[in-house]
């Protein structure tokens, strides 16, 4: 009797990709194997079928063969017709399926390498050093590969061996009735190596905790929230593996006399009921000097100053921000007598003369007694 195509077999196209032929040899294989198909005699056949076909396509070489040839283009020397020896083990299946995903398969002391952990350091910084950017050294406790036994573990003079309870896989496999768990090896720690004469120094770990300085160049600009990556500052890795980042994670102190929005900077500056009432010049702040501001007649409290070019410069690129200075009037304290008197004698004046000095006031009280007077028709209407 004729062999099937190995094709038809697992149900597959003939440019099936390799990761097709794997999926549907684990869904006919777990279809047809004897251990759940216990005394069907067709079901034992169908999964040798199975196996041989997967065995031959899963072979660059001898599926190229086969794709030529049919079955005459496999050597039966060659395992082509050694396939249907034995069902196997259910755990089998598994094995060659998901062997990669969890590295099994094969031993042989392969050494497993992970890279090393990410770090975060909050930085404080004043709002000057943030706008005109500084270097910062700073200290950063991590692990770090030890250097008396180069990050192996072993003590000098010694190497690791293969670990012999996972034969350098790293994982153990465990059965459980028609199914194969894997877990990480109780005795290297998923390494797939033991250490049998520990370094003294990092007590076979690979890696010491060490405190390292480093120079932070924070660019003009940044604010809270804006992180520096450092590439390679965090941890060590393990085995040779890379080590991990670091991100510098910038936190803004607040100012005594600006606050900042994006790039603009913002302060309050009180100045004199004089001043605002006749106008005048005053001395403001910024952050690289002082500037002169000039205060027009009749200034409110609350109106608002544009300084072009006196804020934050974007960190990265583009216009710089303003200074915006708000005025606040202050009211006189401490008063002699006589300039109490003075000022009485003023507001006297502001009454008699029959013209509005104070719109804000006098746009205020109309208002109330607008709302007075509405209130009284809606009461007489009801």
């Amino acid at each position: 009797m004729p062999k099937a195509d190995y094709y038809e077999v697992l149900c597959v196209t003939r440019n099936a990709s390799e990761a097709e032929l794997k999926k549907a040899y684990r869904r006919m294989a777990m279809k047809y194997h004897p251990d759940r198909n216990p005394d069907d005699a067709e079901a034992e056949v169908r999964f040798k079928e199975v196996k041989e076909a997967y065995e031959v396509l899963s072979d660059p070489q001898k599926r190229a063969a086969y794709d030529q040839f049919g079955h005459a283009g496999v050597d039966p020397s060659q395992g082509g017709g050694g396939f249907g020896r034995g069902a196997g083990n259910f755990s089998d299946i598994f094995g060659d399926v998901f062997g990669d995903i969890f590295g099994g398969g094969g031993g042989g002391g392969r050494q497993h390498v992970y890279r090393g952990s990410d770090l975060q350091y909050n930085l404080e910084l004043t709002l000057e050093e943030a706008v005109f950017g500084i270097e910062k050294v700073i200290d950063i406790p991590r692990m770090d590969t030890c250097d008396s036994c180069g990050g192996s573990g072993a003590a000098p003079g010694s190497s690791p061996v293969t670990c012999s309870t996972c034969n350098g896989v790293g994982q153990v496999r465990m059965q459980q009735g028609f199914f194969s768990v894997q877990q990480t090896c109780p005795t290297c720690k998923g390494t797939g190596q033991e250490i049998r004469d520990p370094c003294t120094k990092c007590h076979g770990e690979g890696r010491v905790r060490v405190t390292k300085k480093l120079e932070v160049k924070i660019p003009a600009g940044v604010d809270t929230g804006d992180r520096i990556r450092l590439s390679g500052e965090g941890e060590a890795g393990i085995n040779g593996g890379p080590s991990g980042d670091l991100y510098v994670q910038v936190v803004v102190k607040e100012h005594k006399l600006f606050t900042r929005d994006g790039d603009d900077l913002y302060c309050e500056v009180p100045i004199s009921f004089a001043t605002a009432t006749l106008g005048g010049e005053l001395e403001v702040p910024t952050l690289d000097g002082r500037i002169k501001l000039k205060v027009p007649a009749e200034t409110q409290t609350g109106k608002l100053f544009r300084m072009r070019g006196k804020g934050v410069k974007p960190v990265r690129g583009g216009p710089v921000g303003d200074l915006i200075c708000k005025v606040r009037i202050e009211t006189p304290v401490n008063l002699s007598k006589e300039q109490k008197a003075l000022l009485e004698e003023f507001a006297a004046s502001l009454e008699a003369g029959g013209t509005r000095h104070s719109p804000q006031e006098h746009g205020w009280l109309d208002g109330v007694k607008g709302f007075f007077d509405e209130l009284k028709a809606k009461f007489k209407q009801d």
